[in-house]
């Protein structure tokens, strides 16, 4: 079980991560090249990479339906070690990086919803997964800078709906109530990221884009209600753990897995644990730390 603590985007300074945006103009498709040049920090852990390229050939992982695949990847990834801030390169420009070595608890999912993707594609190169990456992980599928990155989760939710990549199936859930906590963590400590102390022009637009996000309709499920929703979940979902926390939406995240009894248990990179790990049942996760609210979900739809 996890509480609370500093996590990898450098988001939270005691809280634990969420996910950032605004609304999406043009989308762009993901290319079959990478124009991130020869930087050895965009793409590590190669190793494991090439594991789970020869494990999805021999399991014919690309058959599954898209949240059996995305199950099957992560559990795959268990026992990977928590790692927070790998994203966080460079303080004067963003590149999108892959590194396989270490996990958050957004990187997890993240990669493994990526690698589903050219996984079905018939594409799983290094150059495609780091495409494919991109057009998750920032506004619209565009790297532009660090505000472009979508690090508010419900906003990243919001935008891959978008983009056509996941499908928000909170408001269709039992007990599902507008969620109306104002995300206003990051531009008010900015002296948390690296990047916005270095850029009031970067601090600008993450004060608009939480102005955007805090102009939209969203829900979640309250925790009280969490075990009846919990029954029409499936694996693969993509859940994010809403929080008490002052200025955040959520906290944590991960993935459903439903195991050999049909019991929904969270897949995640968990921070107590350091690791990648099965938890428990997603209801008794969420009731067991005190600022976890309720949860937002994600239905990740199949590549078109």
């Amino acid at each position: 079980m996890d509480h609370p603590r500093p996590d990898r985007r450098a988001f939270l300074a005691a809280a634990a991560r969420a996910l950032a945006g605004a609304g999406v103009a043009a989308v762009v498709r993901p290319g079959r090249g990478w124009a991130g040049g020869q930087d050895a920090k965009v793409f590590e852990g190669r190793e494991v990479f090439d594991r789970l390229v020869t494990q999805g050939r021999e399991r014919r992982w690309s058959e599954l339906p898209m949240g059996a695949r995305i199950g099957a990847i992560g559990m795959a990834l268990r026992q990977t070690p928590y790692v927070a801030s790998t994203l966080e390169l460079y303080d004067d420009r963003e590149v999108c990086s892959v590194d396989f070595r270490g996990l958050d608890c957004v990187t997890f999912f993240e990669l493994a919803l990526a690698f589903a993707r050219v996984l079905k594609r018939g594409e799983p190169t290094q150059d495609a997964l780091l495409a494919e990456v991109t057009f998750l992980r920032y506004r619209g599928g565009q790297l532009r800078d660090y505000a472009s990155r979508l690090h508010y989760l419900s906003d990243w939710f919001w935008d891959n709906q978008a983009k056509g990549v996941a499908r928000l199936i909170t408001p269709e859930l039992p007990g599902a109530a507008r969620f109306t906590r104002r995300v206003t963590f990051m531009s008010t400590h900015p002296a948390a990221y690296r990047q916005l102390k270095a850029s009031p022009e970067q601090l600008a637009k993450i004060a608009l884009q939480e102005a955007e996000i805090n102009a939209r309709t969203i829900y979640y499920v309250p925790k009280e209600k969490v075990a009846a929703a919990q029954r029409l979940l499936t694996t693969g979902d993509i859940v994010g753990v809403t929080t008490t926390l002052e200025g955040l939406d959520c906290a944590h995240s991960g993935m459903c897995y439903r195991d050999e009894a049909g019991v929904p248990r969270l897949l995640h990179a968990s921070t107590t644990r350091n690791a990648v790990i099965l938890d428990e049942d997603l209801a008794t996760y969420v009731a067991s730390v005190r600022t976890h609210s309720g949860i937002m979900v994600a239905r990740p739809l199949e590549v078109s």
